[in-house]
């Protein structure tokens, strides 16, 4: 009858004890589940979140400053389109006796060597580097802006289970002292449960500062965020195939640095081309001693003094220094991607084997261990290092699942489409909450 009695009264306190705990471990297990972010979406019941992230990155200041860059030099590429030598208004006055004499004419330098047409294919090039390392800057503060969300998930998660951890041990101290007053447990046991809650306090207050900060710089990179409205929806998780095919040709960072290969391909044709002389023609007409003069002038630069085959030739050399570069690039991207899906990969397969190992396993293991220690089959140390053993398995699973979100969001950063798959979200219906 004795041992019905403490069964009875470990049940009791298995359901003391685990709302303080459960209620968290349930919904990180549920969000574990579907590979997720929890995600509310009060706020944004018109405005699907893809959209709502682009619009927000492009009023950072960064955004702001690359796209005034960016007019600049197209503005710069667009001079590249006019001509390269404007004419000349010659004027001459002279009296001579009783006779004012005077002309009028113009002059015109001649683009012989159609000069013109590579500057005009440079400037295309221009355009095209300025576009892309717009778009790669674009890239990379998105990227940023997905970690940092990611990042918050995880510390809100871990404030969480930190809350709940303590008070899950108020509850059970108040239990302790209870069982104490009764003579059902010694001292010593109180003095365990009062230490473990004082590393909690500690526990907490840290996880709670540090949730604090992460939502500050959160809101410097999104004005328009909150805890409510700006989280990650399921969706972003299952688009686009870690294990598809890749086509790094279109990636815009390879893109940039062949523009910019190509820009000093054209300058070095151009400097080439300086080495030859354009010539200039000038027709002038007025009046000398009471007659009428026409006049045609003709003269040509003589490259003598310098010919200018040192720029030319350092024209070149930069042109083939940014080739290999270019080259370089195509290298390390292709690199930084077969690490960064190796990486992936490699987080995915342990935190869904994290997820098969503790489904419905938290809420289980909590009320075993109540029940345990209450009927006299755990003592309180046990229980009190049981119970850290599996906050410490609920930790694994959070940095496991930051871990594996960070990873996605670095392989779509080095396939160059994480642009794509933010449009992809901005066609979506507006969201609903995750179930």
């Amino acid at each position: 009858m004795k041992f019905h009695k403490k069964t009875a009264l470990a049940l009791l306190l298995a359901g003391a004890l685990l709302p303080a705990y459960a209620g968290s471990a349930a919904a990180l297990a549920n969000s574990n589940a579907q590979v997720v972010s929890e995600s509310g979406n009060s706020g944004q019941s018109q405005v699907s979140w893809g959209l709502w992230l682009q619009q927000q990155i492009g009023q950072h200041p960064d955004i702001i400053a690359a796209k005034a860059a960016v007019n600049a030099r197209l503005s710069m590429a667009d001079g590249k389109d006019k001509s390269l030598y404007n004419p000349e208004l010659a004027t001459e006055f002279e009296q001579e006796g009783a006779d004012d004499n005077f002309t009028l004419g113009i002059n015109q330098t001649i683009d012989w060597w159609d000069k013109r047409s590579r500057r005009m294919k440079q400037g295309e090039y221009d355009r095209l580097a300025a576009h892309q390392e717009y778009k790669q800057l674009l890239q990379e503060k998105t990227a940023e802006v997905l970690q940092s969300l990611v990042q918050w998930q995880s510390v809100n998660s871990l404030a969480e289970l930190a809350r709940s951890q303590e008070a899950q041990l108020n509850t059970l101290l108040s239990l302790v002292e209870q069982r104490q007053e009764s003579g059902d447990l010694s001292l010593v046991d109180a003095e365990l449960a009062y230490l473990s809650l004082s590393q909690k306090l500690n526990s907490t207050a840290q996880a709670q500062a540090q949730l604090q900060q992460v939502e500050a710089e959160l809101r410097q990179l999104l004005p328009g965020w909150s805890a409510g409205s700006g989280q990650i929806p399921a969706s972003l998780w299952s688009l686009a195939d870690v294990n598809g095919q890749v086509n790094l040709d279109k990636h815009p960072a390879i893109l940039a640095a062949k523009a910019r290969w190509q820009v000093l391909k054209q300058q070095a044709d151009i400097a080439r081309l300086a080495t030859r002389a354009d010539p200039s023609f000038g027709l002038r007409a007025g009046k000398s001693g009471g007659d009428d003069v026409v006049a045609l002038s003709f003269s040509m630069p003589l490259n003598i003094n310098n010919d200018f085959s040192d720029q030319a030739r350092a024209a070149n050399q930069e042109a083939a220094a940014m080739e290999a570069l270019y080259r370089s690039v195509i290298r390390k991207q292709q690199f930084s991607l077969q690490a960064s899906q190796a990486v992936f990969l490699e987080y995915e397969k342990k935190y869904r084997r994290w997820l098969d190992v503790m489904q419905g396993r938290a809420e289980r293991t909590s009320r075993l261990l109540a029940a345990l220690w209450q009927s006299g089959d755990l003592s309180t140390s046990q229980y009190l290092l049981a119970l850290q053993q599996r906050s410490e398995g609920l930790q694994a699973g959070i940095e496991l699942r930051t871990a594996y979100q960070g990873a996605k969001i670095d392989w779509l950063l080095q396939t160059g489409e994480i642009d794509l798959v933010i449009r992809q979200l901005a066609a979506v219906s507006p969201l609903s909450p995750n179930k």
